[in-house]
């Protein structure tokens, strides 16, 4: 009888009994969730950057700039399109990165969707020394800075806002000092949820330290005289606009400033952005 032959299968070679154990599946490697790092919370539509990360929860601002808390749960997360689990990010001894402000920067992080509440100052000038130091944080904080065009309208600017809880209103003021017309003003406004502060200075070019500037000191000018244009003509300048564009290029960081103003803008921004 002729041998039948037969396909080449599972039984076609000695079963080994006692071969190697079944494969275990190895957990997903654990990375830091360090701020900027891009992930992907699996089995979700949420992609987006790590902007903090504790024991438990991580942080993640999608492309819209909301924020979303997370629990830290083993192989939740893809980056780079691998699986993996996030973990609290070891101190470092290499120095962090730091906004003008003097913040630990968040690099990659979309600005957070804009609050409610708003931080008001009385000019242009103010407006963009502000958003010179403190503009990173701003954004990642979601604050807007808006205008008052001088300190005068204060009052009907705070009761048409109609500040609440969620919704403050922090206002920097200029010339913050006894028996001045600012002060009077600040002093008009009482309410919870708006907070009314300053420095002490006539005008925000002179919360800027001198030295950055090139000159020993700001000039005095006489009572009842424009304090820009006293301090132009003292200093020789003709073009009060590109004198101020000169200052604002000079400062780089919060070192560049007097501390009350410092003092006075952190105070704000903590108050508008703490929570209801």
């Amino acid at each position: 009888m002729a041998e039948t032959p037969y396909r080449k299968g599972i039984l076609s070679e000695p079963l080994d009994l006692d071969g190697d154990a079944p494969r275990v599946k190895r957990p997903p490697p654990v990375i830091a969730a360090t701020p900027g790092l891009e992930v992907e919370v699996r089995g979700t539509q949420l992609w987006g950057v790590v902007v903090a990360c504790d024991s438990a929860i991580v942080t993640i601002r999608d492309r819209n700039g909301r924020d979303h808390q997370v629990k830290l749960r083993d192989g939740a997360f893809d980056v780079k399109g691998r699986q993996v689990s996030l973990a609290r990010p070891k101190a470092s001894a290499a120095p962090a990165q730091r906004t003008a402000s003097g913040s630990v920067a968040v690099p990659g992080a979309p600005a957070r969707i804009a609050r409610a509440s708003r931080l008001l100052v009385e000019g242009v000038h103010d407006a963009e020394l502000v958003e010179k130091v403190w503009g990173d944080d701003l954004r990642v904080e979601g604050v807007v800075v808006e205008l008052l065009d001088g300190a005068d309208n204060l009052l009907e600017i705070v009761r048409s806002y109609g500040p609440r809880p969620g919704r403050r209103l922090g206002v920097l003021l200029d010339h913050l000092v006894d028996n001045s017309k600012e002060t009077r003003i600040a002093e008009g406004v009482d309410h919870p949820d708006v907070l009314v502060t300053g420095h002490p200075y006539v005008d925000i070019w002179a919360a800027v330290k001198p030295k950055v500037v090139g000159i020993a000191a700001w000039p005095e000018v006489p009572r009842g005289q424009s304090w820009k244009e006293g301090v132009c003509a003292a200093l020789g300048v003709d073009d009060p606009r590109l004198f101020w564009k000169k200052i604002l290029n000079s400062v780089s960081s919060y070192a560049d400033l007097e501390p009350p103003l410092v003092g006075a803008v952190e105070q704000l921004i903590d108050f508008v952005t703490e929570p209801a």
